[in-house]
């Protein structure tokens, strides 16, 4: 009997030498990746015919050629941006623009020149007030309450002169520490009239704090300041007063400055416009000390009311506070600028509240029985 041959197994794993075993397990070997290329892959790689490229570059052409003709014929060669006639607002290294410079890049676009017609403009006259009451500002008001304080204090010295003796200590350390005072922010009022952009005096951000608001801007002569100072002031007040003190900043400060501007340049500067859309951002303060003290004094132009109205247009607003505005306006007389201003609230097509289109309903009715 034969001896019995063992069968050798094709391809049988042999162990490695213990040393390589070792060098595996400590150090680790990375693995081969084969990225699998798909059927896209493939076809992006493929090269486009020189024929279907030059087709699709001249349909290109064509096409940009059509849509920049479109554009030169719809925009007016005479509508050209306006620049801010006091210089451009900057933002400084403490962050006093609050990303304003931004926001300012963003709406060149948007303000543009007003061209109005002296036809409409002569027709819109006709509703306007002819003997419009004298405007009140800032500074009648302050000295008014001057006059009655010079009263209420003679009339308290009148009584007790016996006691002038002890007063007058008082009093004229009282008038020094107001001296001061009045001097510091007479520096300010220098500041505000040649400002255009950086850091605002300390003195003046912390006027919206002071229970003496007003007295105190009033040495600051708010008819004096620039554009850019005015947008700045515009932006303090809005934010750190209570709605009542900024719809009195609004109305006696912000509201003459901006008429005046229009009726001077025949547009509104830059940075007053800016001053605008911050003002909105207490929409019922706004309304209330701008838009509707406007409306009712019946003297608001043409200009004035497209100008404003852009504003009013470009901006959200919440509804209520614009529904108001609308039924408050709808009370009132026909005027051009009362109908523009609806129109644009109109124009902004909110849910209104059956109150609201009844009364815009019955203005224009009113206007159309009395013509």
């Amino acid at each position: 009997m034969g001896k019995v041959k063992k069968m050798k197994m094709a391809g049988k794993a042999r162990h490695k030498p213990l040393e390589a075993q070792i060098a595996d397990d400590e150090f680790a070997r990375p693995s081969g990746r084969f990225k699998m290329r798909t059927r896209s892959d493939r076809e992006t790689d493929e090269v486009v015919e020189p024929t279907l490229s030059r087709n699709i570059l001249r349909v290109a052409k064509e096409q940009l050629a059509e849509e920049g003709a479109g554009t030169a014929s719809v925009k007016s060669p005479s509508t050209v941006p306006l620049k801010p006639m006091l210089g451009q607002a900057e933002s400084d290294s403490e962050g006093e623009g609050d990303g304003d410079h931004d926001a300012f890049s963003q709406s060149e676009e948007d303000y543009e020149d007003v061209e109005v017609d002296e036809e409409d403009e002569k027709a819109l006259e006709m509703f306007m007030c002819k003997d419009p009451p004298a405007r009140r500002t800032l500074a009648d008001i302050i000295q008014e309450k001057i006059t009655e304080k010079q009263t209420e204090i003679l009339t308290q010295f009148s009584d007790a002169q016996s006691k002038l003796s002890s007063v007058s200590a008082h009093k004229n350390g009282f008038l020094l520490h107001l001296c001061k005072i009045v001097e510091l922010y007479k520096g300010v009022k220098e500041v505000l009239a040649k400002y255009r952009s950086g850091k605002l005096p300390k003195a003046f951000k912390i006027i919206p704090r002071l229970a003496n608001w007003e007295q105190i801007l009033y040495i600051t002569d708010p008819e004096k300041w620039s554009a850019a100072a005015m947008y700045q002031a515009t932006r303090i007040f809005t934010s750190n007063l209570k709605e009542k003190m900024a719809q009195r900043f609004f109305h006696l400060v912000l509201l003459p400055r901006v008429r005046d501007d229009i009726a001077e340049y025949k547009r509104l500067n830059f940075h007053l416009y800016q001053a605008l859309r911050k003002a909105l951002f207490k929409p019922g303060a706004f309304f209330k000390g701008f838009l509707i003290p406007l409306c009712e004094s019946r003297t608001c132009s043409l200009r004035e009311a497209i100008i404003i109205g852009s504003v009013l247009a470009k901006n959200s607003i919440p509804v209520l506070h614009s529904a108001a505005a609308m039924l408050t306006i709808a009370e009132m007389e026909y005027s051009g600028a009362n109908s523009i201003f609806l129109r644009i609230f109109l124009d902004k097509k909110y849910a209104l509240p059956y109150r609201v289109i009844d009364g815009v309903v019955h203005h224009l009715l009113r206007s159309v029985l009395s013509s």
